[in-house]
């Protein structure tokens, strides 16, 4: 008995040391979130291209070839070069396995250029012209758009109204009103990337002569914010 009453005390002491110092306002703490769907009016796609020979030089310039003519493609459309760049480049060599031997079969060539696409009506026509172009793979189709950092700013004001009705409203409820708001605290999440898309060049070959319908859908930005009231 005399060791379960010792335990007994020290548990309930830190509690009562809490309540007795605490001096402040009561408080209401709540949550509030505010969300914009918005159609996306910017979108990037990487186009690679990529070529096979017995050598690496012939694997290196047939790939040369390719990309230069996606290149060029890409400047006929009207797409500025700052909209471009490689975001990666490989030169390898390629082996088979015979009775449990390595055996050289050759080089692969591979140059992966991602396309920022500033005009969505154009993205269809893109797809399907860079695989004629010479693109061996068009992957990696995600939407954006330009406004972005405006409607994040439109999210969080959403959000901080959402928390302030509902501090009004839990204020109600216990018979007072919020007298000033403490602190708001913005909770930055990780947004994952949207779902890519991807399609190799033969599957693509097929639809070329015309534009690949592409959906688009829409973007959700969301903002998520702690809210700390004073009540009366």
């Amino acid at each position: 008995m005399r060791t379960a009453f010792l335990v007994v005390l020290f548990l309930t002491a830190p509690i009562a040391h809490a309540a007795d110092t605490w001096t402040g306002p009561p408080v209401v703490v709540t949550t509030g979130t505010g969300e914009i769907r918005v159609a996306p009016d910017r979108a990037t796609v990487t186009l690679t291209s990529e070529a096979r020979a017995k050598t690496a030089k012939d694997a290196q310039q047939q790939e040369a070839q390719s990309t230069t003519a996606v290149r060029k493609l890409l400047a006929d459309m009207k797409i500025p070069n700052d909209s471009v760049r490689t975001t990666s480049y490989d030169l390898q060599q390629e082996f088979d396995y015979t009775q449990g031997k390595q055996v050289p079969r050759g080089y692969v060539a591979r140059h992966a250029l991602e396309v920022r696409v500033d005009d969505l009506a154009q993205l269809g026509d893109l797809i399907s012209k860079a695989v004629d172009a010479g693109s061996a793979a068009v992957s990696g189709i995600q939407f954006e758009v330009k406004a972005r950092d405006e409607l994040e700013r439109q999210a969080l004001k959403k959000a901080v109204e959402d928390a302030r009705a509902r501090a009004d409203a839990a204020a109600s409820g216990a018979s007072t009103s919020v007298a000033s708001v403490i602190k708001i605290e913005e909770q930055r999440q990780f947004e994952p990337p949207r779902p890519r898309m991807f399609a190799r060049a033969e599957m693509a070959a097929s639809a070329a002569p015309v534009s690949t319908p592409v959906a688009s859908g829409e973007i959700e930005i969301k903002s998520t914010v702690t809210l700390t009231a004073a009540l009366k």
